[in-house]
């Protein structure tokens, strides 16, 4: 007999099984509900809805944003929710990061090229690669990882490219400009079609990494050819700077804080002189983030091989030893391991806090305040797994937040991430750039605008991966969200290939009537990406 299969969604519904029920010649399918179904009902049914629908349960992180958007607020002032979540504070960028992965590097006496594509790749890209990761821990959110990946090539390689053309026109340095493109065209075209199979196995996983150690490779070899032909064509140079003795900066009167002061002072986050000098607006903005430096300053070493004692301070570095182990603990996976209960006795918390403190009174009795001991070096090491694990932590709670937005506003997840968080995690380097062209290094800025998203492209999908291989099936789904996700590969993909055509064609100066063809460029991919998901652009498969 013939049947026909009707798709019912009822909304209160509990269960995440699809039961079938036959009628005759009738068969029901009852399917799971949808999370963003929930903006259908009404106020009464809304928080019934969220706590009985597993679509709907978020995993990750410490809060639960949709639970307390809809069950802990009234309906009146679910609004007064959302505006709370829209203007929370910004989570903290990699800036006690990136000087212990230059201290590690300064430690394994890399060269500046090695550096610059490893260690501070990974400090500059950290929270796009953590974001990226955090987003492929769970299926509802896979589609962040892609739209904030891909968003934030195309914001980079566009905005970020063309407003340095804008402010500075220059010359582009023409072998590592084709190398950076050729790369990144490599690994875009290479996620291409990963998307367009829909899943990932572990050999691809494992090749797509290595496509970036291949260009780290390249680095390194080009480099080394590029100053054996210098050296080849200028000689050794003859005069070295002269050494200026260190006394004459000495101060004429020895002063030497106590542990008390040095402690104390460690802990103010405010530069007094930059204080007075800043506008009203920026000290507003440093009293609400005062709490957050406060805390990273608590829990966080940071080795600074620029200064001359390297950031040693004896009594908050004893103290890092108790903190710094302890946050590990209980914010990695959402401190499930740090809550556990070692043979149902004692807390794995307490036994992090009982060796912290017996490491941490060790070095203060073996140390003096002035002078660094000879394994400060680990400090360094330390940071950096507790910046790892504090942006980490900050990743999957925007990645939270931003999935109940979707919800509310009934947005995908793929223009989230094209939009919000790639936008949050690129401004930054946004301004920086455009800083350091005005400055004169135009060459520099427009480096970084390639360099960084290549390793945040191969490492935020292949590490994503990776992880979600150990933990679930040898194989990973990746489905782009419909029409959207083609159309973000394909733009990303028409941006380089612009760059890789039209700028030799220039011979490599980059005009500011370039800088407005990629401003253009990024607001016309972001029309039609934004009327693909109202359903204004539709495609019919």
């Amino acid at each position: 007999r013939s049947a026909e299969v009707f798709r019912f969604v009822f909304p209160l519904v509990p269960s995440a099984t699809c039961p079938l029920f036959l009628t005759g010649t009738t068969a029901v399918l009852l399917l799971p509900p949808q999370c963003h179904l929930v903006m259908k009902l009404n106020g009464s049914q809304r928080c019934l809805f969220i706590l009985n629908t597993p679509d709907c349960s978020q995993e990750d992180g410490f809060i639960s944003y949709l639970r307390v958007a809809f069950c802990s607020f009234p309906a009146h002032l679910f609004p007064l929710a959302i505006f709370l979540y829209v203007s929370r504070p910004v989570p903290p960028r990699a800036s006690c990061f990136c000087p212990n992965l230059s201290a590690i590097s300064a430690t394994l006496r890399l060269t500046h090229n090695v550096a610059g594509v490893t260690f501070l790749a990974l400090g500059n890209g950290a929270p796009d690669v953590f974001s990226a990761v955090a987003a492929f821990s769970h299926p509802h959110t896979a589609g962040l990882a892609i739209g904030a990946l891909f968003g934030a090539g195309i914001f980079v390689t566009t905005v970020v490219a063309g407003g340095v053309a804008l402010v500075k026109p220059f010359t582009v340095a023409s072998r590592p400009f084709l190398r950076d493109v050729i790369f990144y065209m490599c690994a875009v075209f290479w996620t291409f079609v990963i998307l367009f199979k829909g899943q990932m196995t572990l050999g691809e996983t494992l090749g797509y990494i290595s496509l970036y150690v291949l260009y780290v490779l390249t680095v390194i070899i080009s480099a080394y050819i590029y100053n054996r032909q210098k050296r080849f064509i200028n000689g050794p140079l003859q005069n070295s700077p002269a050494h200026v003795p260190e006394s004459e900066y000495q101060p004429l009167l020895p002063y030497t804080e106590s542990t008390t002061q040095i402690f104390l002072g460690s802990l103010n986050p405010v530069d007094g002189r930059k204080w007075r000098r800043k506008p009203w607006y920026w000290r507003a903005l440093k009293v609400v983030k005062i709490p957050m430096e406060v805390l990273l300053v608590l829990t966080v070493p940071v080795v600074d091989p620029d200064k001359e004692d390297r950031n040693w301070r004896r009594p908050l570095n004893c103290l890092h030893l108790l903190t710094g182990p302890l946050v590990c603990v209980l914010t990695f996976n959402s401190g499930k391991y740090g809550l556990f209960y070692i043979q149902g006795e004692f807390p794995v918390w307490a036994l992090t806090l009982a060796v912290g403190s017996f490491l941490g009174l060790i070095v203060f009795c073996s140390t003096v305040n002035d002078r660094p001991p000879r394994y400060h070096f680990l400090f360094a090491l330390l940071g950096f797994l507790v910046s790892a694990m504090w942006i980490n932590t900050a990743a999957s709670e925007v990645v939270s937040l931003l999935r109940t937005l979707g919800v509310v506003f009934s947005l995908s997840n793929t223009v989230l991430g094209l939009t919000l968080l790639a936008w949050g995690n690129s401004i930054g380097d946004c301004f920086s750039d455009i800083t350091i062209a005005r400055q004169g290094y135009p060459r520099m800025a427009i480096s970084a605008c390639f360099g960084g998203i290549i390793f945040n492209m191969v490492f935020g999908v292949g590490l994503g991966c990776l992880l979600q291989m150990f933990t679930h099936d040898n194989v990973v789904k990746l489905e782009p969200e419909g029409l959207l996700g083609w159309v973000l590969a394909g733009a990303l993909g028409c941006s380089l290939a612009i760059s890789f055509v039209l700028v030799p064609l220039q011979r490599f100066h980059l005009s500011r009537a370039y800088g407005f063809f990629l401003l253009v460029f990024y607001a016309v991919f972001l029309l039609v990406a934004l009327l693909t998901e109202f359903g204004k652009i539709r495609m019919d498969w």
